[in-house]
């Protein structure tokens, strides 16, 4: 199977990315190495990806259909893992045209190329955050999620809309996957776990929103990657019952914990207690998240494994090796 990812060099696309070559797979890679945080640490990652003869990379804006379309035909893609989108729900708040661009324009130019490529299954990310503020935990997938808190929210709820009338109309079989707080080695430096523990160790305060009372549903990036491997041998198909292919999962631990015990645990991994500056919940922000995985568990077998200490764990000692951190 030949697999293009988009985001190839972020986060996600990453792990998907070396898990899938290892796997024996043919990727191509899609990534505009964008500034938002250190382009020194998607480097870093693409250069692990190179060691692999089976994995090609293009520089290119997924905003750029004559681009992509170039990419998706020269490696004859059977399917699309589109993960490239602008991230951050706090910086959608003042650079909202980043978002048009990258999240809307771009998820539109992606689903657009692969149907004209007649790619088998479209497949892409979509955020716990289409949620919103709802009352009621677990958050099912037959929720209610025309609320959003955040522009962020609203265009990956946007992305999730736009897949189903591809599919209604065109009969392109997409798949949606609501992550929740995903984090890991080789994280982003602008998530809260990233963040807190640069700051820790630095002994320089952190800023703990909600009073540290919001829940998260902390899911570890191996467990995620996983999840997306069983999506990629699921395509959905349309049946009487189910006319439309589209298909929506959420992807998270389903438990969630509170930013203090959070903390906590961090404290005790790094051996440093942190210095906390409690402030109320800013604009854009949910109180908690908690995924309810019953969909996932039944139709692609998803069973997440990796409690957050030992996650957290693993994520502190690629920090300190990456960073040449001496206590």
């Amino acid at each position: 199977m030949s697999i293009v990812i988009t985001g190839a060099a972020g986060f996600i696309g990453f792990h998907l990315s070396r898990h899938l070559l290892r796997k024996g797979y043919t990727v191509a890679g899609v990534d505009n190495l964008n500034d938002y945080y250190d382009t020194g640490l998607k480097r870093g990652r693409l250069q692990l990806l190179s060691d692999s003869s089976s994995f090609t990379f293009h520089q290119a804006d997924v905003t750029d259909l004559n681009a992509v379309a170039r990419v998706l035909e020269q490696h004859s893609a059977d399917t699309v893992i589109h993960l490239a989108a602008q991230a951050g729900v706090r910086h959608s708040l003042t650079h909202p045209e980043q978002y048009v661009s990258s999240n809307l324009q771009g998820f539109s130019t992606m689903i657009e190329a692969s149907r004209l490529q007649r790619v088998k299954h479209f497949i892409y990310a979509s955020s716990s955050s289409v949620y919103g503020n709802r009352p009621g935990t677990p958050f099912s997938v037959e929720d209610r999620t025309d609320r959003p808190a955040s522009l962020y929210a609203a265009t990956k709820k946007a992305n999730e809309l736009i897949a189903h009338a591809y599919s209604s109309s065109f009969g392109l079989p997409t798949t949606g996957m609501r992550f929740f707080t995903v984090y890991g080695p080789w994280g982003r430096p602008d998530m809260a776990y990233f963040k807190f523990t640069k700051s820790i160790l630095l002994g320089e305060p952190i800023t703990v929103y909600n009073y540290g009372k919001s829940k998260r549903d902390f899911t570890y990036v191996d467990d995620v990657i996983l999840g997306i491997e069983k999506v990629l041998s699921h395509p959905p198909s349309a049946t009487v019952d189910k006319p439309v292919p589209a298909a929506i999962y959420n992807f998270g631990n389903s438990k969630p914990v509170e930013l203090l015990r959070f903390i906590q645990i961090l404290e005790r991994l790094l051996g440093k207690e942190a210095i906390l500056k409690l402030d109320v919940m800013p604009a854009g922000d949910v109180a908690d998240t908690f995924a309810d995985i019953s969909l996932t568990r039944q139709e692609l077998g998803f069973e997440p494994s990796t409690g957050l200490e030992t996650g957290l764990s693993h994520f502190v000692n690629w920090y300190k090796e990456y960073y040449k951190v001496t206590l």
